[in-house]
C-alpha cells in the first residue's frame, strides 16, 4: 500500500531551507563557520528529494492526485513550495559556490514558481472559492514566492528581473493580505488544521525586507524600515495567538512555524550586521539559538511521531488499472 503524501509536506524541506538560510547570513557575517549553514541546506535539499520522491510514488500511479492537490482551495497553495523550495536552495546553496550552475537553477526554478503562481491565481479566479476557505498559506505561491525569487535573482546577478520579481510580490501581498486579513477579522476561526498557518501571518514582511537587503547591499535603508514596522506588528500579534497554538495537537502542520520563524530571524540578523548595536554578537547568538530550538524542536517531535506511526496519513490500496 502506498502512503499519501499531503502538499504541506513540502513545509518541511522549506522549513529546513530556512534555517539553513539563517546560518548561511550568520556565517557571511563571521558570526558562525559558514560549514554549518551549508550544511543545513544540504539537509534541505535531501529532505526535499525525499518528499519529491515520496509524493511522486503516490501520485504517478494516481494520475488525478496532482489535479486534486493543485485545484483543491486549501491544499493548493502548498503545492508551490515544491519549487520554491529548490529556488531558494539553488540560490544560497549553489550560487555561492558555482554562479554558473547557480545561476541556471535559479532562472529555472524562478520560471516554475511564477507559471505556478500566475496558474493558481487563475484557479482562484475560476474555481468555486468560499470565503472560509481562505488561509495564510494563500500567500506562498505568489508573496513568498516572489520575494525569494528576488532575493535569488539579485543573488545570481539579475537585478532587472529581481524588481520585477519584487513588484509582482509586493502587488498580490497588498491584495491579498487584505482578503486574507478580512477572512480572519469577520470570519469563524480558522479549524485545527490551519490554526499554525496563522504563523504565515509574519513571513511575508520578513521575506520582503531580506529581498530589499539583497538589492541594496545590506543596508537598513527607509523601504527597509516601511515593511519591518508592519512585520514587527504581525510578529507582536502572535503572542496573541498563543493561546491558540498551545492548545493543538502536535501535527505535519506545525511545519507552518518553521520558515516562517526563520525568515524573521534572518531579517533580523541583517538589521543586527548593518546596526550594529552595543552586544550585537551576542543578539546573533542568542536568535540563531532560539530559531534553531524552534525547528530542531519540531523535526524531533516529527521524527518521534514517524517512529509511532502518527505522522504519516493511513496507507491507501493501491491504484487499480483501468
Amino acid at each position: 500500500m502506498a502512503v499519501r503524501i499531503p502538499p504541506n509536506f513540502f513545509g518541511i524541506p522549506f522549513g529546513l531551507a530556512g534555517l539553513g538560510n539563517a546560518w548561511v547570513v550568520a556565517g557571511r557575517d563571521g558570526h558562525v563557520p559558514a560549514e554549518i549553514g551549508n550544511a543545513l541546506l544540504a539537509l534541505a535539499a535531501l529532505t526535499w528529494i525525499v518528499v519529491v520522491v515520496a509524493y511522486a510514488a503516490y501520485a504517478l500511479p494516481r494520475p488525478r492526485t496532482f489535479v486534486d492537490d493543485m485545484v483543491d482551495p486549501v491544499t493548493g497553495a502548498f503545492v508551490s513550495l515544491a519549487v520554491i523550495t529548490p529556488l531558494l536552495l539553488a540560490a544560497q546553496g549553489v550560487a555561492p559556490h558555482n554562479r554558473g550552475v547557480g545561476r541556471i537553477l535559479v532562472d529555472i526554478f524562478l520560471v516554475l514558481t511564477v507559471l505556478y503562481g500566475g496558474w493558481i491565481t487563475g484557479q482562484w479566479m475560476y474555481g468555486r472559492l468560499d470565503i472560509d476557505q481562505i488561509h495564510p498559506g494563500y500567500f506562498l505561491p505568489t508573496v513568498a514566492g516572489g520575494f525569494i525569487a528576488s532575493t535569488a535573482a539579485h543573488i545570481v546577478g539579475q537585478h532587472t528581473l529581481a524588481d520585477v520579481m519584487f513588484g509582482l510580490a509586493l502587488i498580490c501581498w497588498l491584495v491579498l493580505g487584505s482578503l486574507i486579513m478580512n477572512r480572519l477579522f469577520t470570519r469563524p476561526r480558522l479549524p485545527a488544521p490551519l490554526i499554525p498557518t496563522l504563523a504565515i501571518e509574519i513571513a511575508p514582511a520578513a521575506v520582503a525586507g531580506i529581498a530589499l537587503f539583497a538589492r541594496n547591499g545590506g543596508e537598513i535603508d527607509v523601504w527597509v524600515m516601511l515593511i519591518s514596522g508592519y512585520g514587527l506588528l504581525l510578529v507582536l500579534a502572535q503572542i496573541r495567538l498563543l493561546p491558540l497554538y498551545l492548545r493543538l495537537h502536535f501535527a505535519p502542520s506545525f511545519w507552518s512555524f518553521t520558515f516562517s520563524w526563520a525568515a524573521v530571524a534572518t531579517v533580523a540578523l541583517h538589521w543586527i550586521s548593518d546596526g550594529k548595536p552595543p552586544g550585537h554578537r551576542v543578539y546573533a547568538y542568542l536568535l540563531l539559538a532560539a530559531i534553531t530550538i524552534l525547528i530542531g524542536g519540531i523535526a524531533v517531535r516529527s521524527v518521534v511521531a514517524v517512529a509511532r506511526g502518527r505522522f504519516l496519513p493511513p496507507p491507501t490500496p493501491p491504484a487499480t488499472p483501468g
